[in-house]
C-alpha cells in the first residue's frame, strides 16, 4: 500500500522516529497510525533485549532548578555521537521538562510519568529502535530549600545542583558553590554528615599507613583521627578550600554573604 509523504512526515512527528522506519511501519499497518506507532515500539523492544548487555557509558546529563526546587538526570547511550544528537538531547529536556513539573521522588517514579499518552520508560525503548543502541535513564536526583542552583558543566557530562535555606541567595554565590561542587566533588555537606562506613574506611587506612611508617601502636588511634579530619577538610563541601579563595573555606564564602548551602548533588555519567 502506498503512503505519502505527509503521512510520514506525521509520524515522524509523532514517534521520533526515522523515515524509512516510519515509511515501512505505515506500509506494514496499512496506514493505521495506532498500528505503525506499535511496530516501531516492539522494534525498540527488540532493539533493546538484543543490546541489553551493552555498555551505555556515554550520555547526557541536564539539571535546573526553580523556586527552591532542583532536579538532575543522566540518559545513557552507548556512543559519544548519540550524546551529542540535538535529538538525544532534546529527549533529555524533554525527561528534565517533567521531573520540575511533576517533581518525583523517585527514579522509577519519574519513568512512569507520561509525555503526551506514552511513558517515559516507553519513550527511551522507542528511542532505541531508532538509534539502535542501548539507552538507560540511569540516574535523577533532587533538591528542596528555600532556593535552589543548578550548574551543568560545558559538554553534559557532569551537573550540579545546590539548596540553600534562603529564599534570595545571590545568583553568583549560589553558582560559586554549585561549581565548587562540581570541581571539588565532595563526600557530603559536612562532617555531620559522612557516612559512618566511609569514616571507618578512612580511619582503618589511617591507623594501617601509621603502623607502616612505623608509628607506636598505643599511638595509632590518634593518628588515624588526625588524619580523619584532613580528610573532612579536603573532602566535605563546607570544611573545603574555596576554589575562588584558597584563603577561605566555602563555610566562610557563605557565612560573609549570608547564605546556607543546606544540601547538593552531583551526577556524571558513571556515578559511583
Amino acid at each position: 500500500m502506498a503512503v505519502t509523504m505527509a503521512e510520514i512526515s506525521k509520524l515522524r512527528t509523532m514517534t521520533g522516529a526515522g523515515m524509512m522506519d516510519c515509511k515501512n511501519a505505515l506500509i506494514e499497518a496499512e496506514n493505521d497510525f495506532e498500528k505503525a506507532i506499535e511496530i516501531i515500539r516492539k522494534k525498540g523492544q527488540a532493539v533493546a533485549a538484543k543490546r541489553s548487555d551493552r555498555e551505555a557509558s556515554e550520555g547526557c546529563v541536564l539539571a535546573a532548578a526553580k523556586d527552591g526546587f532542583g532536579a538532575v538526570l543522566a540518559l545513557k547511550c552507548e556512543t559519544d555521537f548519540v550524546a551529542k544528537n540535538n535529538d538525544f538531547i532534546a529527549l533529555t529536556q524533554s525527561f528534565l521538562d517533567v521531573a520540575m513539573e511533576s517533581k518525583p521522588a523517585t527514579l522509577d517514579e519519574l519513568k512512569a510519568l507520561k509525555i503526551g499518552d506514552r511513558s517515559i520508560a516507553d519513550l527511551i525503548v522507542e528511542r532505541i529502535g531508532i538509534t539502535g543502541e542501548k539507552m538507560e535513564l540511569d540516574y535523577y536526583e533532587f533538591v528542596n530549600g528555600g532556593s535552589a542552583i543548578s550548574y551543568i558543566h560545558p559538554g553534559n557530562k557532569l551537573a550540579t545542583l545546590v539548596a540553600f535555606t534562603e529564599a534570595n541567595v545571590d545568583y553568583q554565590v549560589a553558582r560559586d558553590v554549585a561549581m565548587q561542587v562540581a570541581a571539588m566533588n565532595p563526600v557530603s555537606l559536612d562532617r555531620s554528615s559522612v557516612p559512618q562506613k566511609i569514616i571507618d574506611t578512612e580511619l582503618e587506612i589511617g591507623r594501617d599507613k601509621a603502623r607502616q611508617e612505623g608509628k607506636p601502636e598505643n599511638m595509632l588511634d590518634k593518628i588515624a583521627q588526625g588524619r580523619l579530619n584532613k580528610f573532612f577538610q579536603e573532602s566535605t563541601l563546607l570544611e573545603q578550600s574555596f576554589i575562588k579563595d584558597g584563603k577561605m573555606s566555602v563555610s566562610d564564602y557563605l557565612k560573609a554573604n549570608k547564605a546556607t548551602a543546606i544540601m547538593f548533588k552531583r551526577v556524571t555519567l558513571n556515578q559511583e
